[in-house]
């Protein structure tokens, strides 16, 4: 049995006032005893400006990633940044012109287990909205990646890629019990869309699903979706924020995920086409 939370943030571009209102969400997520605590994508910055992005990404110990691996420590809680910008590697002599849009989990002892660079990046025209182009500056990862923890293999997502369903299914095929997708979807996409990508990545590889969300209006116009949400393997959400920030919190039983998988064996009836 686990016990998550999954944080839903209006985060802004002050780094410093996401990172202090990261720690007081992280606190109510705690008064429930959770194991792990999950945060949204772009939860430490949500900002439209490429110049800012850049200047503000860090390292792998820059003053996020240590802060995070100091509050797990501390609180002997497991916590996965949902995502944060990441300096990509230039050449000598030449100024960073490019980022990783980073997933970074750590342990209760305060260690970086895994780190994810998000793949699939957000290159579209969202009717309703605005024309979005990620790839202009960050950098698209190569592989999934997956987290061995004590409960089990964590497969690691950000946001869009909830729309390449191989992504998932490799990490099924690997033996993932718990897939994580921190997000920060439009509001025309995720009113559209959120309700059933995230309920079908569950059913279809019979994993839990933790998504928590960015809600409401950011610096520079953009509005996100929210609805936070904990799903499980049938496809249930057993639990929810639609908007507003808080914690949404529920137990993943294992031994239940077992019983769905033995009862309804579609994982073992795959065939490869």
């Amino acid at each position: 049995m686990l016990r998550v939370a999954a944080i839903q943030m209006t985060s802004t571009d002050d780094r410093s006032e996401n990172l202090a209102k990261a720690h007081a969400l992280l606190d109510q997520a705690l008064e429930r005893k959770v194991d792990l605590v999950a945060f949204p994508e772009n939860f430490t910055l949500m900002t439209d400006n490429a110049v800012q992005k850049v200047r503000s990404a860090e390292t792998m110990k820059g003053v996020t990633v240590e802060t995070l691996q100091e509050w797990a420590a501390e609180n002997d809680v497991w916590i996965l940044a949902g995502s944060v910008p990441i300096q990509a590697p230039k050449k000598k002599g030449q100024k960073a012109t490019q980022i990783f849009n980073s997933s970074v989990l750590v342990s209760a002892d305060g260690e970086v287990v895994a780190r994810y660079d998000k793949i699939h990046l957000f290159d579209v025209n969202v009717p309703g909205d605005r024309s979005y182009n990620e790839s202009s500056l960050v950098l698209a990862g190569r592989k999934p990646v997956i987290a061995e923890t004590p409960w089990g293999r964590f497969g690691l997502s950000i946001c869009y890629d909830l729309r390449f369903p191989e992504l998932y299914r490799a990490y099924s095929q690997e033996g993932c019990r718990v897939l994580f997708v921190p997000s920060a979807f439009t509001v025309p996409t995720g009113k559209a869309h959120w309700d059933a990508l995230t309920r079908a990545r569950a059913i279809e590889n019979q994993c839990f699903v933790v998504a928590p969300g960015q809600w409401g209006q950011h610096p520079g116009g953009r509005e996100t979706f929210g609805h936070t949400r904990i799903i499980n393997p049938w496809g249930r959400v057993i639990a929810e924020r639609p908007a507003g920030e808080g914690v949404v919190w529920a137990d993943l039983d294992f031994d239940e995920q077992d019983r769905m998988r033995a009862d309804l064996p579609a994982l073992n009836h795959r065939k490869i086409l």
